[in-house]
């Protein structure tokens, strides 16, 4: 299995990441019905979400939590959602890479989703 070292290798993981989930029966249809995702420019900013994250490459620059905002006032956005982003994260991470690194993006993108799906419930409760 190959380790997790480079910016191709995190694009080859976003892209197939998002192959799941945009079929996803449980959560794609954030991304497809209520986001309306234009994957041509969510790809290349989760890259570089993903490899500055990872590799310290500040190569992105945002507010992921501020765009998830409107969409859960428009559709609640539950922490079991996130919980099977995570699944699903980790399958395409433990199918393609190993080692340290491959740990680490497991391990982030787990504290990023429990962050980001206690911040959209106590959002809900304000509103």
């Amino acid at each position: 299995m190959k380790k997790l070292e480079t910016r191709a290798d995190i694009e080859l993981m976003v892209n197939r990441f998002y192959d799941k989930v945009g079929s996803d029966d449980t959560i794609g249809f954030f991304f497809n019905d209520v986001a309306k995702v234009d994957w041509s420019k969510h790809l290349p900013k989760m890259y570089s979400f993903w490899e500055t994250l990872l590799f310290g490459q500040i190569s992105y620059k945002g507010n992921p939590m501020a765009v998830h905002f409107p969409i859960n006032s428009e559709v609640a956005m539950e922490k079991r959602h996130f919980a099977h982003w995570v699944k699903l994260w980790t399958q395409t991470i433990e199918e393609n890479f190993s080692g340290e690194m491959a740990e680490m993006a497991i391990y982030k993108a787990t504290n990023i989703a429990n962050l980001m799906g206690y911040k959209m419930e106590t959002a809900r409760k304000l509103t």
